[in-house]
């Protein structure tokens, strides 16, 4: 009996977003995405929409300044934008997608 083989990811990117007080995008949409990963780098909070358009009372997810949100892969990953702003501009996003 063989075991199945994990999937491999043959690439990361990685990028930085500058924090805004305005919606900005943290990932294009992409429909080879298999996992994201945000890292709010900021004193604020940063709120993140998986969507366009987001704002302070409509998001998806509020990151504490410091976390850490993974948007796992699978099957059933989003694969759209991702949109974002904070409190307050400071510090930024440091975004990984794979």
């Amino acid at each position: 009996m063989s075991l199945p083989v994990p999937a491999r990811i043959p690439s990361a990117s990685v990028s930085s977003v500058a924090s805004s007080a305005t919606v900005v995008t943290l990932a294009a949409a992409n429909e080879f995405r298999t996992q994201l990963t945000i890292f709010n780098d900021s004193t604020a909070a940063l709120y993140v929409k998986l969507g366009s358009a987001g704002s302070t009372s409509s998001f998806s997810i509020k990151m504490s300044a410091g976390s850490y949100f993974e948007l796992a892969g699978g099957s059933t990953v989003y694969t759209g934008v991702v949109t974002g702003l904070w409190d307050a501009v400071n510090g930024s996003a440091r975004i990984t997608e794979y």
